[in-house]
């Protein structure tokens, strides 16, 4: 499991986000507080408060690609 914190300030980022995700064969979390949601869900995405960061929880062990992929929105 790679955890990483995001931060998606816009509209675009999400989208953006959101594509990524997609791209990756494992399951990809998003949480908020106690919230958790798909990340590969852009209306799961949209239910969270984006005006905080999110805690990304990717099911790899693939810490470079998860890296890689998201480097734009790590903070």
């Amino acid at each position: 499991m790679v955890k990483r914190k995001v931060k998606l300030v816009n509209i675009s980022d999400v989208e953006s986000f959101n594509a990524i995700c997609s791209k990756f064969d494992c399951d990809m979390d998003l949480s908020s507080g106690k919230y958790y949601v798909n990340a590969k869900s852009i209306m799961g995405i949209f239910s969270l408060d984006l005006d905080f960061p999110l805690e990304l929880m990717a099911d790899t062990e693939d810490e470079d690609a998860v890296e890689e992929a998201f480097q734009e929105f790590i903070c």
